[in-house]
């Protein structure tokens, strides 16, 4: 996926109020939108360098997009995906592509589908086999050398949704959960010390019958795509 417009770079002076950053580009500095809403542990340390998009709107209040930074992590500095807004895009692209193996063989994806009480499903997946709810989790902490984990902070509507998924599988249906990590990482596992809550519902959905697979990325200047999957270590 190429970024959807040119890149700016800056360096990170402050990340506020979740949503807000304030970047210095070569223009001067500049207030931009944080699209995470999580504690971006290791991600947001000041100096760093960040690459923005710039949304084409003329009504939009903050115009620059934070996207990427390069981050200081057990194994080296490296670019890490930070917008959650994008894994959901990652996976339909990777879907037309053929990459997620579990979806070969489906038709089509319909995005935000309500289902149980009071959710949505990232993706319907439509097929000859039948219809497959389809999860997706954005994940971007790296702690120890090549393990990604995920949450970085409590994530009950997570858990959440990992309960609806082993429901829908007890009633008979299908059920998978796409973790993509934003940046090189040679294994995937649940940041069990963070939310041992969500580490419970992962645990008693995948025991469910909920398919789980996770596929790091590449990230960087050039843009963001998924590449490869990685083994998920969590154990059962």
């Amino acid at each position: 996926m190429l970024w959807p417009s040119a890149l700016t770079e800056g360096r990170l002076l402050r990340r506020y109020k979740r949503f807000l950053a304030d970047i210095e580009t070569a223009e001067g500095v500049e207030t931009v939108h944080c699209p995470n809403p999580g504690a971006m542990m290791g991600l947001d340390a000041p100096g760093s360098r960040v690459l923005l998009t710039r949304s084409a709107s003329k009504t939009r209040k903050l115009p620059l997009t934070w996207e990427a930074v390069e981050a200081d992590l057990p194994e080296g500095p490296q670019w890490v995906g930070i917008n959650t807004m994008r894994p959901n895009a990652l996976v339909a692209e990777a879907f037309r592509g053929g990459l997620i193996a579990p979806l070969v063989g489906y038709d089509s994806l319909r995005p935000e589908v309500r289902y149980a009480q009071a959710s949505r499903v990232d993706f319907l997946a439509s097929g000859p086999a039948g219809p497959c709810h389809v999860e997706v989790k954005n994940c971007h902490l790296l702690r120890r050398a090549g393990l990604a984990e995920f949450p970085d902070c409590k994530a009950a509507r997570s858990a959440r949704h990992m309960r609806d998924l082993a429901a829908v599988v007890e009633g008979g249906g299908r059920a998978l959960v796409v973790i993509v990590v934003q940046m090189k990482a040679e294994a995937f596992d649940v940041a069990r010390d963070i939310d041992p809550v969500f580490d419970r519902a992962f645990r008693d959905a995948r025991a469910a019958g909920v398919e789980t697979r996770a596929y790091r990325c590449d990230v960087g200047p050039e843009g963001v795509a998924i590449v490869a999957e990685i083994p998920i270590v969590t154990p059962v």
